[in-house]
């Protein structure tokens, strides 16, 4: 019934991510049968395709990020668990899944790239979310105090594919990297640069605030599992808009 399952979820998605979704989840589908328990199994056929496809892809292209030197070590294994159980607040049976996704991805076939192009595909009209993917990207590569230099180099390449403009990416890298001041942080989590126009921090900010709101991200396909997040996110925005109106006097 595993392979069953497994494989009608890899046929959903199709691609590498489909291959990593019927592996994870048929798996967890026969040990849930086997303890007599189906919930978890239950929960993830009932999910949406669109918020399955961000909950697989994430995980797995996080996996890769993890491993870009060659293995995963118990240190940034400890990352993940903390972004999974800190960052995302997820419950057992979420937890589970999510480190099912991770260890299926880390020995399955595709590529990075062919991770990050199959995920574009599903969210190429939602550039919200892709921009939230990349924040994510660095948030855990930057877990340890450090994001080294062939971590940023395959977050550049998921931006790449995802079509972000490079402004956002080095705000990004700028504010996860430590070199930037907290006053620079608060331009940076805008997406601005300190000699931005009181109009273009008032525009970005309302930009932004629609764009990454809960309810809309949720909107676009992203899975519950990653709302706290993106609460988190969203408040992120709030409090960089504050400064900035505290720092200038903006009314």
């Amino acid at each position: 019934m595993g392979k069953l399952f497994g494989g009608t979820l890899g046929f959903m998605f199709g691609g590498p991510l489909g291959m990593i979704a019927g592996i994870s989840f048929g798996h967890m589908f026969d040990k849930a049968g086997s303890l007599g328990q189906g919930s978890t199994s239950t929960y993830y056929a009932s999910q949406d395709q669109s918020q399955m496809m961000f909950f697989v892809g994430a995980f797995s292209m996080i996996a890769r990020i993890a491993s870009i030197d060659g293995s995963v070590t118990a240190n940034e294994r400890k990352k993940v668990q903390e972004f999974i159980r800190t960052d995302l607040r997820l419950g057992p049976r979420e937890e589970e899944a999510a480190w099912k996704v991770f260890d299926t991805a880390l020995t399955g076939e595709g590529t990075f790239e062919q991770f990050a192009s199959q995920f574009y595909q599903n969210f190429a009209l939602a550039p919200n979310i892709l921009q939230l993917m990349v924040d994510i990207f660095y948030r855990v590569a930057a877990a340890d105090g450090m994001v080294t230099s062939s971590e940023e180099a395959l977050i550049r390449r998921a931006a790449l594919i995802f079509r972000l403009p490079d402004s956002f990416v080095d705000a990004l890298s700028r504010r996860y990297g430590g070199h930037a001041s907290a006053g620079e942080r608060s331009y940076a989590i805008l997406g601005l640069s300190k000699d931005a126009t009181n109009e273009e921090v008032k525009r970005a900010y309302r930009k932004m605030s629609i764009e990454f709101h809960p309810d809309t991200l949720a909107a676009k396909g992203m899975g519950d599992e990653f709302l706290t997040h993106a609460t988190a996110k969203f408040r992120e925005i709030q409090g960089a808009y504050d400064s900035i109106k505290q720092e200038r006097g903006i009314r």
